[in-house]
């Protein structure tokens, strides 16, 4: 009956800390009642100064005199923080993290948490364009590992093998 109970315990407590948002309470509560992403895109610099949290994949970082700036496609995020694994996104973002960021590991295809200020709207070159990023000054920024999918297989058939 005792390890019965000393398992139970434990996987309570694996199942509060594995659901746990990556970001902290402290931001997620400053962050309350953040517009939707799709209004935040539209019009940055209605927002200036809000604490937001956005994720997605990283397209590049830069490391300058101000810090680390890194280039984001946005995705929507899932109940703990995490960018969802979907085509669906509202643009691009940037995020400036003041500071020495190594560019190699905040590389590109990595996935990223950020909670942050909206500073607003800047321009940059994309491509042909000039794109109307949406700039966040990072105070929280949390770099995921990698997703491994494990390939499973549900069904019922019949395997049939072949000996030539």
């Amino acid at each position: 009956m005792k390890s019965f109970v000393s398992l139970l315990i434990l996987l309570t407590i694996i199942t509060l800390f594995g659901c746990a948002h990556i970001v902290s309470d402290e931001l997620r509560q400053k962050a309350y009642g953040e517009p939707p992403a799709y209004a935040l895109f539209k019009d940055p610099d209605s927002y200036k100064g809000r604490i937001v949290i956005l994720g997605g994949v990283i397209i590049s970082s830069t490391n300058t005199k101000e810090g680390t700036y890194i280039e984001v496609l946005q995705k929507p995020l899932d109940y703990r923080g995490r960018p969802e694994d979907t085509d669906i996104s509202f643009g691009r973002f940037i995020v400036l993290y003041e500071g020495y960021l190594d560019t190699a590991v905040y590389s590109q295809g990595r996935e990223i948490t950020v909670a942050g200020e909206v500073i607003g709207k800047t321009f940059r070159p994309l491509n042909e364009i000039q794109y109307p990023y949406l700039l966040i000054k990072s105070k929280e920024i949390h770099l995921l590992e990698a997703r491994y999918n494990l390939p499973l297989h549900f069904g019922i058939g019949i395997g049939v093998w072949h000996a030539f």
